[in-house]
């Protein structure tokens, strides 16, 4: 084994083992503890294997913050970041991974695997064990497992840079392939529309109700037919949305007087993705005020928007962008570049003035129960992050 080959068997291991640990986001402490107790295990002090407190300020108020591992180095070069996220989606709970041939998905058949994110984890562990154990030179590098990034990347907007060293560079495991180079993503607004109506008998009094679910039904129809929901092309911009959740009513006998709409509006184009989100905010007023009552009183709504990521694009001549190409090319790959439409760790970081590519592990199909992890991308991607944690990915192998 070479300074830049890893113990690809225990990596896969390590990824198996993580992938049955249940860990939604927000409830990642078990995961948490797990990484921690395998680098105690190899002999890093305890002092140096920190959890932030960043939990205590999302939304979700979870159990447990950023795992960040600092190490100093031991030659010299800019610190160098190294990231993935610890949780996954709530399909995933319960996965029981099974491996056939070279490729693991999950024996229960109700679950997704959890390879997002939890095989972009173990690539990060392996590499950091294979740093301790084996007494590798490396630059200064920083390991961290980010919380809640499948909630609105919560756990990277709100890291300290401080507590990361700073770093120069910065790589980011998430989904695809491992030679796939994710240097610019899209931005997001998540929208929150309240919508009061006016409650009454559904059978004595229909008359007199506003019915606050057929106020979003209406909006939601309006936005669906002039092409403002799902895939949206226009003339001067492209982007997506969607309302992915709608709670209302207690009983089929009351016209209901309340709504929560939950939404989403993503373009790489700031400027376009602000006319999704007023197209929004427009299509529920209008639905609001044409729900009148007998009594001449209309529907109301509130509607909040609020910025969850920025997009991003970075150059190819980015020092971070040039490393990962040259790990994958030293690892017997080709990079390819590719622009995401979805929101990544990275798009947090980059915004906050820490360039960061992001690469897969092999997941496919994330977020659904036909999720698989390819174990060839998966060891790719182990040996790049091992090159890329010790600064190697420039030097010809052999």
């Amino acid at each position: 084994m070479t300074d830049r080959e890893p113990d690809l068997t225990r990596a896969r291991d390590l990824a198996m083992e993580l992938m049955a640990i249940p860990g939604k986001s927000g409830e990642e402490a078990e995961v948490s503890r797990y990484v921690s107790g395998k680098l105690r295990a190899a002999g890093v002090p305890a002092e140096i294997i920190v959890n932030d407190r960043v939990q205590r300020r999302t939304p979700l108020n979870g159990d447990t913050g950023n795992l960040i591992l600092k190490l100093k180095g031991t030659r010299r070069g800019a610190r160098r970041l190294l990231a993935g996220h610890l949780d996954t989606v709530p399909i995933c709970v319960g996965s029981k991974p099974l491996l056939r041939g070279r490729e693991v998905r999950s024996a229960s058949r109700g679950t997704g695997l959890g390879a997002d994110n939890r095989a972009a984890c173990a690539v990060l562990l392996a590499a950091a064990l294979e740093i301790v154990e084996r007494g590798l030179p490396h630059p200064p590098v920083t390991f961290c497992w980010f919380v809640q990034e499948e909630v609105g990347l919560q756990g990277s907007q709100r890291v300290s840079k401080a507590s990361l060293g700073n770093p120069r560079l910065a790589f980011n495991w998430d989904g695809g392939g491992a030679a796939r180079l994710v240097v610019g993503a899209t931005g997001a607004y998540r929208l929150h529309m309240e919508v009061g109506g006016v409650a009454s008998h559904a059978g004595g009094a229909p008359e007199r109700g506003v019915s606050a679910i057929a106020i979003a039904a209406r909006a939601i129809a309006d936005l669906d037919r002039a092409g403002w929901h799902g895939k949206v092309e226009k003339d001067d911009g492209s982007g997506t949305s969607n309302v992915g959740v709608i709670q209302a009513g207690e009983a089929t006998n009351v016209v209901s007087d309340s709504a929560i709409v939950r939404a989403e509006a993503r373009s790489h184009d700031p400027t376009f993705r602000k006319r999704i989100v007023r197209e929004f905010e427009q299509a529920f007023r209008r639905a609001a005020a044409r729900a009148i009552n007998v009594d001449g009183v209309t529907g109301r709504v509130k509607v909040s928007a609020t910025l969850d990521y920025e997009s991003f694009k970075l150059p190819l001549n980015e020092p971070c962008v040039l490393a990962a190409a040259a790990a994958a090319q030293s690892a017997g790959a080709t990079p390819q570049f590719h622009i995401a439409d979805g929101g990544l760790d990275a798009n947090s970081l980059t915004a906050r003035g820490i360039p960061t590519v992001t690469m897969g592990v092999g997941q496919r199909n994330a977020h659904t129960i036909n999720e698989t992890l390819n174990l060839d991308d998966f060891e790719l991607a182990c040996r790049m992050a091992l090159r890329l944690a010790t600064a190697t990915e420039s030097q010809a192998a052999g």
